[in-house]
């Protein structure tokens, strides 16, 4: 239900299915549960303070019924092995620290097997209820408290106290977890105060709208495995093992396999299994992720086949001219095209413009001229995109100013000529008048991307520019663009609801590794802009602030943006499912809320196993999933 995280750079195909799998969830026997503190008084945090929290100034979000339509289906039924599938294996199952910037840790690892102490409400986007029960923010907003629930346990049993928040804050704040953009986030508050054993004191050091979101919606972990581990012990020893968490799921170390598959079994003894907004959500008894690398088409064969579930349909040509088969004719499988509020994300080309050629502007410049999206949408990608102008496209957030680079040789060349490439080689490729050397550069890519990339190479080589494709595993190319150890990428950006543009424009960021300032953009005049933003409470005028930065970035221009990705979200399912009436969330939108959203419906599951041993057809439902469009 998460609504903000950091900006993500890289897209996964997902499959799923193997509803009939007995596998069961972890038994409470599995686990010694501390027993309930009846010692703690009330005004200390213990059980009572919900009595007084009023007199104390705290706070909680009161839910209503119609909140709680939002939280899942009571028709929900618990069970099944959901099985799916993903074009790679995490770099890491760390939730923080070096290559944990996957999307698999945040919505798959993190937010199935961690929690924060606040969330925001998946509608209305207020704070709610995570691991603290209550809250309050100073009048001067630089302090703010949180009351930890008495009922929250780690899956080893042991009670999330007070002491649990300091050491997520500590290792945050250690370099040595080798991403640096996290200290610049966390950096902005002091470490946290115990009050209490389940009361945290947290300070600003500066007025900041975001301290409270952001540290109320880190993900914690258990001080007493953290206290014996420094960042670089935290590494090693949990790169690919998981510490006790506090949410619904967890991965236990038999069920990694490294590049294969891992799987999460949900546990019985969770603490909030029974709360309203949790116990219709979360149903699933295992699910078990496998390894297809960079592979949609295979994966395509396997949901074809019935090892496979459901699955997002990214390419449009697939979504287009290969999902109206048997299956899909007969409502075995259902299509459905899934409309949301999520930020529309977009794909394009990052610049490294720490390396040539890209260190000159008019050469990135050039290459977004020639960049031919009309072309590509109309050809490639079936109409299904829209032209994308800025990191915040189609968001209040845009600045309505940016260059749109409407596909446009003459301006194209004339800027490489300006940049020295007047003449051509044998080969036909420009070559700088001053140093001969030849405009070549290499581009490292996964091949589901080479449908994308191949129609520009051709493009880049008419004009004479030599853009050579290097096939890499996904793992790879990640590594390789952390470490910098790149020319040009071609990636997606995700939207976010709460814009972050210090972890992606910060000039301290530019030249250190392992973060989200890809392109090593530096700008003094973000640099200034950044801590107005943070310190504006006021809406309106944060706009304002994003505006003027997205327009710095536009000019600077790190990257030749591409086309929108979402939403809709294009789904394919065995007709097995059950699901909430608005079917994803209204800002997640994404693949990832069937995890907890969704369930097995043996009814139905009985009803397509007849159908298809008959070849009978079943109800296909509407394509077109419009809940959210006036909401």
């Amino acid at each position: 239900m998460k609504t903000l995280s950091p900006i993500l750079l890289a897209i996964i195909f997902f499959s799923c299915g193997g509803g009939s799998d007995s596998s069961s969830s972890i038994s409470k026997t599995d686990y010694e549960l501390v027993p309930k503190d009846t010692v703690t008084k009330p005004e200390d945090g213990g059980y009572g303070f919900e009595n007084i929290a009023a007199s104390m100034d705290y706070e909680t979000y009161v839910f209503t019924e119609e909140d709680y339509q939002y939280f899942g289906d009571p028709d929900a039924k618990k069970g099944g092995n959901l099985k799916f599938t993903s074009s790679r294996f995490p770099a890491t199952m760390r939730v923080l620290g070096q290559h944990y910037n996957y999307t698999e840790n945040y919505y798959v690892i993190g937010d199935l097997c961690y929690q924060g102490l606040i969330n925001t409400h998946p509608v209305t986007l207020e704070y709610i209820p995570s691991l603290a029960s209550h809250w309050k923010l100073s009048d001067d907003k630089m302090v703010f408290y949180f009351r930890i629930d008495p009922d929250a346990r780690w899956s080893d049993g042991q009670e999330v106290t007070a002491e649990d928040i300091v050491a997520s804050y500590d290792i945050r704040m250690d370099e040595t977890i080798l991403f640096p953009s996290t200290q610049a986030t966390y950096g902005k508050i002091h470490r946290p105060e115990i009050v209490s054993k389940y009361i945290v004191k947290v300070r600003s050091k500066n007025l900041n709208w975001r301290n409270m979101l952001y540290f109320g919606g880190m993900y914690i972990l258990p001080e007493h495995y953290l206290k014996d581990l420094d960042g670089t012990a935290y590494l090693e020893e949990y790169n690919f093992k998981l510490l006790p968490g506090s949410g619904p799921y967890v991965i236990k170390e038999e069920d990694i396999v490294n590049q294969e598959s891992y799987a999460l079994t949900r546990r019985d003894d969770w603490w909030g299994a029974d709360a309203r907004t949790s116990k219709y959500l979360y149903n699933f008894d295992k699910i078990t992720i496998s390894v297809v690398k960079d592979n949609p088409t295979l994966q395509f064969e396997k949901l074809k086949k019935g090892e496979a579930d459901a699955m997002v349909i990214r390419k449009p040509s697939m979504w287009v001219d290969e999902t109206n088969f048997d299956a899909t004719d007969k409502g075995w499988l259902q299509k459905r095209r899934v409309q949301s509020k999520v930020p529309a994300g977009t794909w394009g080309y990052a610049f490294n413009m720490r390396k040539w050629p890209f260190d000159d502007k008019r050469v990135r410049y050039a290459f977004s001229y020639l960049y031919d999206r009309e072309k590509f949408n109309r050809e490639i990608l079936y109409n299904e995109y829209t032209l994308q102008n800025s990191l915040y496209s189609g968001s209040e957030y845009e600045n309505p100013n940016n260059n749109k680079f409407e596909f446009n040789p003459k301006k194209a060349v004339a800027l490489l000529k300006e940049a020295g490439y007047v003449n051509r080689n044998e080969d036909g490729y420009l070559v700088h008048k001053n140093t001969g050397k030849v405009l070549s550069f290499t581009i490292e890519t996964m091949k589901p991307a080479e449908y994308r990339i191949t129609p520009m190479q051709q493009i880049l080589k008419e004009y004479g520019i030599d853009m050579q494709i290097k096939f890499v595993d996904s793992t790879t190319r990640w590594k390789n663009l952390m470490d910098r150890n790149f020319t040009i990428d071609f990636q997606a950006w995700g939207g976010l609801v709460y814009p972050n543009p210090e972890t992606s424009f910060k000039s301290t960021l530019a030249d250190q590794k392992n973060n989200n300032n890809i392109a090593g953009v530096k700008s003094e005049r973000i640099d200034k802009l950044l801590p107005f933003y943070d310190t504006e409470f006021d809406h309106a005028r944060r706009v304002e602030i994003i505006q003027e930065i997205d327009g710095i970035v536009s000019d600077i221009h790190p990257s030749a943006w591409g086309l929108s990705r979402e939403p809709p979200a294009r789904l394919l399912f065995w007709n097995k499912f059950g699901y909430p009436e608005y079917m994803l969330s209204k800002y997640g939108g994404r693949f990832y809320d069937i995890l907890a959203h969704w369930w097995f419906e043996p009814d139905k599951e009985d009803i397509l196993q007849k159908a298809m041993k008959n070849n009978e057809s079943l109800p296909k439902g509407d394509l077109e999933h419009t809940f959210w469009k006036d909401l």
